[in-house]
């Protein structure tokens, strides 16, 4: 699994925009046809969206790119699946709160937003749903529904998603958008506190927050250092046909202890330099 570092979300009536973010280094860009768009906006949007995903259909290499719909409760959510579904290489269900909703999916790999109570109640059974890929929390929407400003609070709702996902075998839960574009400093340890809690990756609003995001997620050197032996110990194991893997300190470690320094040791090369951007 290669999960995502970097979701880049671009407005769909700005389609001036879609080239820039595709070479902004974002492992995803997300055209979004939902609140960064005016409601008098959304079908030009839709079809900027459309256009555009037929326009790079052919090409070979590049992010994916992704679409977050409006409400599927309404019907303008459901014209933008019918649109976009078989051209995107995902979509993002806004304000997801039930499974059944997914039931309208079809074609692309679908993204649930759980943006309420009612979502967040019902995340077991939304994450295993087939049709899903994975579920991401949309933090601000929820925040404001339960009046949450206790980052302790919002730390026990993230968990809960965090296990949801992993229990139905999704990829890692990225983090929501860190909305002050300018506090670099403040993004950079929210990811870090976010990476503590289990979720890996986030959105991003602007591409400058890419190399942020980027660096907050790349492990360390120590960790990279404790990674390398524990793989080295392990292959080193398999060599041998010893079975027990044995530290040099003397300390055993099991397999997936094991998995997770491989998965160290290959994040910190995939992210060891910054994404090649055109500006």
């Amino acid at each position: 699994m290669n999960p995502p570092v970097t979701w880049l979300y671009v407005p769909g009536d700005r389609p001036e925009r879609f080239g820039k973010a595709v070479a902004s280094g974002a492992d995803v860009v997300i055209l979004d046809l939902e609140d960064a768009v005016a409601p008098a906006r959304k079908d030009e949007a839709r079809a900027n969206a459309v256009a555009y995903l037929r326009s790079r259909a052919d090409e070979p290499s590049g992010p994916q790119v992704h679409v977050r719909v409006n409400d599927l409760s309404a019907g303008r959510g459901r014209a933008d699946l019918e649109a976009v579904g078989e051209l995107a290489d995902g979509v993002r269900l806004p304000k997801v709160e039930s499974p059944a909703v997914l039931d309208l999916i079809a074609g692309a790999p679908a993204y649930a937003l759980l943006e309420s109570a009612a979502g967040i109640v019902a995340a077991r059974e939304i994450a295993a749903h087939p049709r899903v890929a994975g579920v991401a929390l949309g933090e601000q929407d929820l925040a404001a529904e339960l009046a949450v400003t206790d980052e302790h609070a919002m730390n026990h709702l993230r968990l809960q998603v965090v296990l949801v996902a992993a229990a139905a075998g999704l990829p890692p839960v990225p983090m929501s958008v860190h909305p002050h574009v300018e506090d670099e400093a403040g993004l950079l340890a929210s990811c870090r506190a976010g990476r503590a809690l289990g979720l890996f990756g986030r959105t991003a609003i602007h591409p400058r927050q890419i190399p942020v995001i980027r660096r907050a997620f790349r492990p360390d050197d120590d960790e990279v250092a404790r990674a390398a032996e524990i793989v080295e110990a392990a292959e080193q194991a398999e060599r041998t046909d010893t079975g027990a893997i044995a530290l040099p300190d003397g300390r055993f470690v099991d397999a997936p202890i094991v998995a997770r320094a491989r998965r160290t040791v290959a994040l910190a090369r995939r992210l060891a330099d910054p994404p090649s951007s055109d500006g």
